[in-house]
């Protein structure tokens, strides 16, 4: 197809798109549930047509030579699917936030005013790599009555398709409106500038994918963007720390999965602690295979294998087993460092001195800042949100895990009894 033949593809699709979305705000919550419920049956019931379109991604994916960390996420087996499903099932499960009472307040002359949650209407969301995104997303946005416009990576087309595809149908079976999700079919960069210029559909969208992909659609979206950068995620050990509980948390955010945005690049460690905490820690993180590189102070205690940081290694989301490691004086000092060089997503301060760790927590501006806990909770599901569409590092509307709440927007209802002004 000609790149205007494309356009114009997406923009039908953007329309119709919207005409879904004025039907979905019709649905009550239990028909919003049975819907999610009959979403989930299908993709278990399509299991071998899903399945054999993985298995065309995942030799397309060999023949490419992509990573095996890359191929392990777009791969799909009876159980992954199953879980895709139950993932479904859970959000079906989960309050609908639609239609919640923020507020409400009566005016002296007589008008009464009740803010509440609605959808936002259509939601644009543009992912890499993982199929799973394709329903967690599409059941998210549905479940807040938002009719979603999905643009997934070449790497899973197929699977993305197949996904799309059961979710739809299965869901108009029990009465979902048709075209409430719909898969963009073309994967060139080009379709993302279409998308993201398209807003006279589009109200909102969400990139989820590398830097490169999450800057094209903020340098071109004429709708507001949700996104985050990096992850470059702080643990500061302040001097009378447990040390035994720091090396812990540290251990834990670095390696209990490091190629996520929420783990751990870059620990701080106060000075007056300098010589008796690095040999314990250097020793662990060897264990654990991640490699070190540290400032001066570090490198004289962290023991073998450590290496000299640079400038670079400050600001550097590794997403891998490579921590770097910097000696502070202060509080205010290990502040100054995580403002200056973090992404402002996830910081953590390990301390018993209550009053430092609220400094702390006041002053670091992130998305979501600790105290005594490892980074790997900044989530959606530990937060309890059952679910989450991303982690925002944005400030407007949405900040941190976004969960159902925050794929709404609000509206004000005026009832009055003849006022006039």
């Amino acid at each position: 197809m000609t790149d205007a033949e494309i356009q114009s593809a997406i923009l039908d699709m953007g329309r119709r798109a919207r005409a879904a979305a004025h039907e979905l705000v019709k649905l009550s919550s239990a028909g919003k549930n049975t819907i999610l419920l009959a979403m989930a049956d299908e993709i278990e019931a399509r299991q071998t047509e899903i399945l054999d379109a993985n298995a065309k991604d995942l030799a397309t994916a060999h023949e490419k030579g992509l990573t095996k960390a890359m191929i392990d996420r777009l791969t799909l087996d009876p159980k992954r699917l199953k879980a895709v499903a139950d993932a479904v099932r859970e959000v079906a499960a989960l309050p609908d936030p639609v239609g919640e009472q923020l507020s409400e307040w009566t005016r002296p002359n007589g008008l009464h005013i009740t803010k509440k949650r609605v959808p936002i209407g259509v939601i644009g969301i543009i992912f890499e790599s993982r199929p799973n995104v394709t329903s967690d997303a599409a059941s998210l946005c549905f479940k807040t009555g938002n009719a979603t416009l999905l643009r997934g990576g070449s790497e899973a087309i197929h699977s993305n398709v197949a996904l799309a595809a059961a979710l739809q149908a299965g869901g108009e079976r029990a009465g979902l409106p048709k075209d409430s999700i719909q898969l963009i079919p073309f994967t060139d960069r080009a379709s993302v500038e279409h998308m993201a210029k398209m807003d006279q559909y589009l109200d909102l969208i969400i990139p989820r994918g590398g830097k490169g992909l999450i800057e094209k659609v903020v340098a071109t979206a004429r709708m507001p963007v949700i996104k985050h950068y990096d992850g470059v995620c702080h643990v500061y050990v302040a001097p009378d720390a447990d040390q035994d509980m720091a090396v812990k948390i540290i251990v834990n955010s670095k390696t209990q999965k490091p190629g996520v945005c929420n783990a751990l690049e870059t620990v701080l460690v106060h000075q007056d602690i300098a010589a008796a905490f690095y040999p314990k820690l250097g020793e662990t993180l060897r264990q654990a295979h991640v490699e070190m590189r540290g400032d001066a102070t570090s490198l004289a205690h962290l023991g073998s294998g450590a290496k000299a940081a640079t400038e670079e290694d400050w600001s550097t989301e590794y997403l891998d087993l490579i921590l770097s490691i910097k000696t502070v004086a202060s509080l205010d000092e290990a502040i100054t460092h995580i403002n200056r060089y973090g992404s402002h997503h996830t910081d953590s301060i390990v301390t018993r001195n209550r009053a430092d760790a609220e400094r702390f927590q006041h002053e670091v501006d992130s998305a979501v800042v600790l105290h005594n806990a490892s980074t790997r909770f900044n989530d959606g599901g530990e937060f309890g949100f059952g679910a989450e569409i991303g982690i925002s590092t944005d400030k407007l509307h949405a900040r941190g895990p976004m969960g159902l709440a925050e794929l709404c927007s609000y509206k004000y209802i005026v009832d009055g009894e003849g006022q006039i002004r």
